[in-house]
Parts: C-alpha cells; sequence; structure tokens
C-alpha cells in the first residue's frame, strides 16, 4: 500500500463513551487522504495511537459511506 503525506487532515471521526457519557474512552480520527487513523482516549495504548488503513478496501469504503451518509 503507497502512502501519502497531507499533514494529517481528517475529516472523520468516531468517539465511544461509557455509559455516564463523561469522558470519551476513546476516539478515532481518519485521514482518507494520507491513510492514516489517530486515535487517543484512556483506553489506547500508545502503541495503537498511529494507524494505516487501505482507504480501498471494502470495510474503509463502507465506513466512509456512512460517515458521508450521517454527515452530507
Amino acid at each position: 500500500m503507497k502512502q501519502h503525506r497531507c499533514g494529517f487532515s481528517p475529516g472523520w471521526s468516531v468517539r465511544a463513551y461509557d455509559d455516564s457519557l463523561d469522558l470519551a474512552l476513546f476516539e478515532a480520527a481518519f485521514c482518507f487522504t494520507c491513510h492514516e487513523v489517530r486515535m487517543q482516549g484512556t483506553t489506547v495504548p500508545p502503541a495503537l495511537a498511529t494507524q494505516f488503513f487501505d482507504p480501498g478496501a471494502l470495510p474503509a469504503q463502507t465506513l466512509l459511506s456512512l460517515f458521508r451518509k450521517e454527515a452530507p
């Protein structure tokens, strides 16, 4: 997979909360330009904070489609 460098400009993110809704357990921010997802939060181990993905893969395309559907 070829990686691109765009300076990480995420257009979409997902946050997960526990039942109290006080503090996010984690947030995953997705950049479909440089193919990077950055995660932060109390449940994210440092080794998993930066990951890369294949934006052309079916799961990534499905996720992007859901993002676009919910935030036109």
